[in-house]
């Protein structure tokens, strides 16, 4: 039996999920979450196989969660179910140690197949995420400017992108606020752009941000 638990902002997403997996003889949910907070404190407190798991949630994201949950339980695969394309998160979230990438157009049983892969230790790719992955060993010289942050940059660059403050972000990430801003400074650099406004165009024109 393989033991699940669902992590999204939505209710009705997460009693979908639930009735559709509730249809397979192997898969149990175990255990929901509606934020990247509570995602974190599931795999704390419930045994897990597969963290089914949004992106976009209040509060502490997905993204936000995903490497606290690494750290915690790093035997449990973690599908990220969102909303987005796969071109603008997926390649880095696996990088980032995601088992797992679908957009939620996918076919219902996709999500079945993925958490059958993923339960045997393995990732599962989809083709789009093959052929994202093949580019960017192809051409490493044309890498976009944001995948050539770090996951805690990353984070970071959203967040500011978003128009938080870096005592906002300082208390959702655990950081100080000195360290925000020395991320801010890097992401400013590796970005080569100047301020806050330059990073939020760039993440709405390149579709990271709504």
């Amino acid at each position: 039996m393989i033991k699940i638990g669902i992590v999204d902002d939505h209710a009705i997403v997460r009693s979908g999920l639930k009735q559709f997996f509730s249809d397979q003889v192997d898969l149990r949910v175990v255990g929901e979450a509606a934020s990247g907070r509570e995602a974190i404190d599931l795999v704390r407190n419930v045994e897990l196989d597969i963290l089914v798991m949004d992106l976009s949630m209040p509060g502490q994201s997905g993204i936000d969660a995903l490497a606290m949950i690494r750290a915690k339980a790093p035997d449990v695969g973690i599908l990220i179910l969102s909303g987005y394309p796969e071109e603008h998160y997926a390649v880095n979230l696996i990088r980032q140690g995601a088992s797992g990438y679908l957009n939620k157009e996918c076919d219902p049983s996709e999500i079945v197949d993925a958490i059958r892969v993923i339960s045997l230790g393995k990732r599962y790719i989809t083709a789009a995420v093959a052929e994202l992955l093949a580019q960017q060993l192809n051409r490493p010289k044309d890498v976009a400017a944001h995948e050539q942050l770090s996951e805690r940059e990353f984070q970071v660059f959203l967040k500011l992108a978003k128009g938080e403050t870096a005592g906002d972000i300082a208390k959702a990430l655990s950081l100080s606020v000195k360290t925000v801003s020395t991320y801010r400074t890097r992401v400013m650099e590796k970005m080569s752009l100047a301020s806050n406004s330059d990073l939020t165009y760039y993440a709405l024109k390149n579709k990271l941000i709504d």
